[in-house]
């Protein structure tokens, strides 16, 4: 197939989302084309007719975007184990998995232990950013001690981490909130002004 007409599969595949043609966007969950899987993911779930067994068919895909965009569309999927993407070798892969954890709110105690070790000890400064911001989107205590650490992350980090801090209360947040309120980077310091309006 040359790239004009791989082009043009592609529009095509994005236009099934668009007329209601469930069938035949589903079909191409398995072509040979990365991107025309990861559009038949989004063709399906424009149409609302996306399955916790599609999903689960593009967890282990080989193309790392393909798994990015099943992690973020398993966020509307709370059906879907997300596990596997939470440990996926690539961080954009990672990075949306613990995104769409924290849209859940709710997740098991596994699932919640490894975000926390994500936002502790991951090599990739935006899979911690991430992390702090899901713990927050939980609002599980547990998760308070990795979110008053990445409070000494990186700027990006922080920042998240500072806002992640809403949910909870106590004498440590309060301290975590001071010590941002001073913090070099201005936008770690507008997220603190934040939490005391």
């Amino acid at each position: 197939m040359g790239p004009d007409d791989l082009r043009a599969l592609r529009r095509t595949v994005v236009a099934f989302g668009y007329e209601q043609n469930e069938s035949e966007a589903r079909s191409f969950l398995q072509h040979e084309d990365s991107v025309v899987r990861e559009l038949a993911l989004g063709a399906l779930h424009r149409m609302q007719a996306l399955t916790d067994a599609d999903l689960e068919l593009t967890l282990c895909d080989d193309d790392r975007l393909v798994r990015r965009r099943a992690a973020e569309l398993g966020a509307l999927h709370p059906g879907v184990d997300l596990a596997p993407l939470l440990v996926d070798l690539e961080p954009v892969v990672v990075e949306m998995a613990v995104w769409a954890c924290g849209e859940r709110e709710q997740v098991d105690d596994n699932t919640l232990q490894t975000i926390i070790s994500l936002t502790t000890d991951h090599d990739d400064q935006l899979v911690r950013e991430a992390g702090a911001a899901a713990l927050g989107a939980i609002g599980d205590e547990r998760g308070v001690p990795a979110i008053l650490g990445a409070c000494e992350d990186k700027p990006a980090v922080r920042r998240r981490a500072v806002l992640a801090l809403a949910p909870f209360s106590g004498p440590e947040i309060e301290a975590a909130i001071d010590t941002a309120l001073t913090d070099r980077d201005w936008q770690v310091r507008q997220s603190a002004e934040d939490l005391r309006r």
